[in-house]
């Protein structure tokens, strides 16, 4: 019985890491330097994160899964009735 209490604790901490690794680079920022085919990009919440992607210094990207993405644009507003 306790065996299959510690394998089921094991499997659930191993869920657990795996769904917060996952998540924990997804950033907006911009690029502050690249290396080949890697960048550093400078989130907008004041971490920088490493990522792999065709970027240029300057650009607003984001990151999701160390993969660089370019930023969504905002959509024009329609005015009028």
């Amino acid at each position: 019985m306790s065996k299959k209490i510690v394998s089921l604790a094991l499997a659930m901490t191993f869920v657990a890491t795996t769904a917060v690794a996952s998540f924990a680079n997804d950033c907006t920022g911009t690029v502050t330097a690249v290396a080949g085919n890697s960048a550093t990009v400078k989130c907008d919440d004041g971490k920088e994160v490493k990522a792999t992607g065709a970027a240029k210094v300057g650009d607003k990207v984001t990151v999701k899964g160390d993969k660089i993405e370019a930023a969504k644009k905002a959509k024009k507003k329609i005015e009028g009735c």
